[in-house]
């Protein structure tokens, strides 16, 4: 038995080479189910996988169907960052969901049933793995609904739980009208958190707004530091996610940080408020250098967050309650909603590409892989 995967090649003469190739499926251990994948979703992550630093202006593109192969040249200063990669065809796809169409002796009260996945290499239309990986899946639930069952909502309760253990009481986020945004958002009204939104637009605000977001900012306008420092004035706010990364935005979160924490000082210091103020970047939504104007007193810090890091902190245990409650919320405060839904080789057509690599707000792409190719 055999199955198509979606492959990124990175060679060592500066050439991406994106193709489906046919994959010898394993059959399930005493342990193990396979599940015939049909929903897997593009998320930021799984981009920044599938093209590395190529220049996708540049791609061309050749086949059809099964045969559908692109190529994109990597500029010689990025080739450097690829290098632990170089010449080797890499399976693409964090998370995704389906049905359980083989299971282990050990497994068998899976068979049958609609699962979510957290694995790696979901860009595929069968996956062996460890029954233990695999959520079920509420009945009624479709692989669709199930398939961004880890990587957003984990990370939304992932920078929430975050928060608690390092005692800050309120957060921000930026680029907050994404689909993670928009989980975020649900979760910390449905837990009383409170949370400051930043957008880049009206637009943005809007669709915040009507899911009963309270405090959105917008840094297109003039009054954005001021809007700021009022929404973190009202709120406490001493800890931000930030998913833009390049550009002056993570310094102008701790600035206006500060000024808010100034303000309930009750004596003058040279040396600025003794608030803690913390930003973690998490994402490179601008890829250029993070730009900090020291307006910000001494008590602060800028660091780096991933959510597999943190589910390795917190332990098995810890996990299994997220997992759980993620599955319980999955049409709730955890539901996705896609832009399209594509084939593995319409995932490598011109059209596609351009659409699912703005990383639009609002507009997240979905792959049935079992879908005709």
């Amino acid at each position: 038995m055999e199955g198509l995967q979606l492959r990124s090649l990175a060679t060592s003469g500066g050439e991406l080479q994106l193709s489906l190739v046919r994959v010898p499926v394993t059959e399930p251990g005493p342990d193990d189910v396979l599940v015939r994948i049909e929903a897997t979703p593009i998320n930021p992550s799984d981009i920044g996988l599938l093209f590395g630093a190529a220049d996708m202006e540049k791609a061309k593109f050749s086949g059809k169907g099964a045969d559908a192969k692109v190529t994109a040249p990597i500029p010689e200063a990025a080739r450097r960052a690829m290098a632990p990669r170089i010449d080797q065809s890499l399976p693409v796809g964090n998370e995704g969901a389906g049905e359980v169409i083989k299971a282990g002796a050990n497994a068998q009260n899976l068979l049958g049933k609609t699962v979510a996945i957290l694995g790696g290499a979901m860009y595929a239309q069968y996956r062996t793995l460890k029954a233990a990986d695999c959520l079920p899946l509420p009945a009624g639930t479709s692989a669709a609904e199930g398939a961004s069952c880890f990587v957003n909502p984990l990370t939304a309760l992932g920078m929430t739980e975050t928060m608690r253990r390092e005692g800050h009481t309120a957060l921000v986020h930026t680029a907050a009208a994404s689909n993670l945004g928009q989980m975020l958002n649900k979760l910390c009204l449905k837990d009383g958190i409170p949370l400051v939104n930043i957008v880049r637009s009206a637009e943005q605000t809007k669709i915040l707004r009507d899911i009963g977001a309270v405090h959105v900012v917008d840094s297109s306008k003039p009054s954005f530091m001021d809007d700021l420092i009022a929404a973190l004035t009202d709120t406490g706010a001493t800890i931000a996610f930030d998913a833009i990364g390049g550009g002056k935005l993570a310094g102008q979160i701790l600035t206006a940080m500060e000024a808010a924490a100034v303000r309930k000082m009750k004596e003058f210091s040279r040396y600025g408020s003794t608030t803690y103020k913390q930003v973690y970047i998490y994402g490179g939504l601008d890829t250029g250098p993070t730009e900090l104007n020291r307006a910000y007193g001494m008590a602060w810090g800028l660091g780096g967050w991933l959510l597999t890091p943190f589910l390795m902190k917190i332990g098995p245990a810890e996990i299994g309650k997220l997992r759980q409650r993620v599955a319980g919320e999955i049409k709730t405060t955890f539901a996705s909603h896609y832009t399209k839904t594509i084939s593995l080789a319409q995932a490598l057509s011109p059209d596609a590409i351009a659409a699912y690599n703005k990383k639009s707000t609002g507009e997240k792409y979905l792959i049935n892989p079992n879908m005709g190719v």
